[in-house]
């Protein structure tokens, strides 16, 4: 019964104890983690990203919004039911 009465302190330790051991991790998992100098903006350069995909016609567009209405409809009364 004391830990259901001190639970939030207990898991304050909990989380302490957790951040800790992600702190002693090596440096090496966060080195690999960093991006490559050369795509990082500085005041000299600037980043830049291509996207290489076509855009979407009219009749394209008009499809897609409606598939997203007509699945956000389903969802929502999905959700509903519960």
């Amino acid at each position: 019964m004391n830990i259901l009465k001190n639970f939030e302190a207990v898991f304050v330790v909990a989380l302490g104890v957790a951040v800790a051991a992600c702190g002693t991790g090596s440096d090496s998992s966060m080195a690999a983690a960093s991006a490559p100098q050369a795509m990082v903006a500085t005041p000299s350069t600037m980043a830049v990203v291509t996207v290489s995909a076509k855009r979407m016609s009219a009749v394209e567009k008009q499809r897609s919004l409606e598939d997203e209405r007509r699945l956000a409809k389903q969802g929502s009364a999905a959700g509903s039911r519960i």
